[in-house]
């Protein structure tokens, strides 16, 4: 998962183009990007639109339903789990119990509509509220749904009081760094992917790539996209480069040629077991980004 494209439910014209936008994920919005006037639309809409044109998107479809708190949830989930999505969005996860919770309604939807056990995944946004970011060592938690985690700025920008996300320079300032560090860890800790929110002004080429590059440097191994202008930079930035595959390759051979020890030397550098490790994870992405 690179590219992760939100599309809103309640537009045909705008779920085609996202289909169509190479996104190797395109989240059907039922969430922020629908009126509540038109939730109930959104649903017929999204459902309809999968269920015809599924066929002519090589991208796994996520539908971001609304917040357990709004009591929407269990209606979005009875108009979209008849069409098989491959995974939910929860947003404003407070913790890894509204997943557990999530997780027990998908299990009454698939046995209704005979779908396998199991089969939806999850991808929580876990940074939407102050006590979803203070819970988030409790993602270490196993659940076997959870396909991912991730973050938003905007919802905790609202939720805390903060006038802005960013300061003068574009940087994000320090509880929203935090937010963004927490989820990296919570991911790791969970081993499931890390993915970078948003980056809004998607008419800002550059600045969506630096902080493409910065967050596939500290670990997040895809991010979200607003605009189907950001899917090629993201996919880019997050594809592993020939250079890296191939020097990855040569570390995970040189310890598979010792007999797997403890350290290795290659080129008069050693090499330990974390270095294994991260070359192993960089061969996985490079696998699954046909690299």
């Amino acid at each position: 998962m690179r590219s992760l494209l939100f599309v809103p439910g309640d537009s045909e014209k705008k779920l085609e183009k996202g289909f169509q936008s190479g996104a190797d994920v395109v989240i059907v919005d039922l969430e922020d990007s629908v009126a509540p006037a038109n939730k109930a639309a959104a649903r017929t809409v999204t459902a309809d639109f999968i269920r015809a044109r599924r066929k002519d998107t090589a991208a796994s479809i996520y539908i971001r339903v609304n917040d357990l708190s709004t009591g929407l949830t269990d209606d979005d989930l009875a108009s979209v789990i008849a069409v098989a999505p491959d995974g939910i969005m929860l947003p404003k996860a407070n913790g890894s119990a509204d997943a557990t919770h999530l997780s027990a309604k998908l299990r009454v939807h698939e046995a209704e509509h005979g779908l396998a056990d199991g089969a939806t995944k999850i991808i929580a946004i876990m940074t939407e509220t102050a006590a979803g970011v203070l819970a988030a060592p409790t993602w270490r938690d196993t659940n076997p749904r959870l396909a991912g985690l991730t973050w938003g700025a905007e919802d905790l920008s609202a939720a805390i009081g903060a006038r802005a996300t960013r300061d003068e320079r574009g940087r994000y300032t320090d509880v929203f760094r935090f937010a963004r560090t927490m989820t990296i860890l919570a991911a790791s800790a969970s081993d499931v992917a890390a993915i970078d929110t948003v980056f809004v002004n998607f008419r800002d080429t550059n600045g969506l790539r630096a902080e493409c590059m910065e967050a596939e440097r500290d670990g997040f191994t895809g991010k979200m996209a607003i605009h189907p202008a950001q899917v090629e930079i993201i996919n880019e930035a997050f594809t592993p480069s020939a250079e890296s595959v191939s020097h990855a390759r040569e570390v995970a051979d040189a310890f598979a040629a010792a007999g797997n020890p403890g350290v290795v030397g290659i080129g008069g550098k050693m090499y330990d077991r974390p270095h294994l490790r991260l070359a192993e994870r960089l061969l996985a992405r490079a696998k699954a980004a046909g690299v």
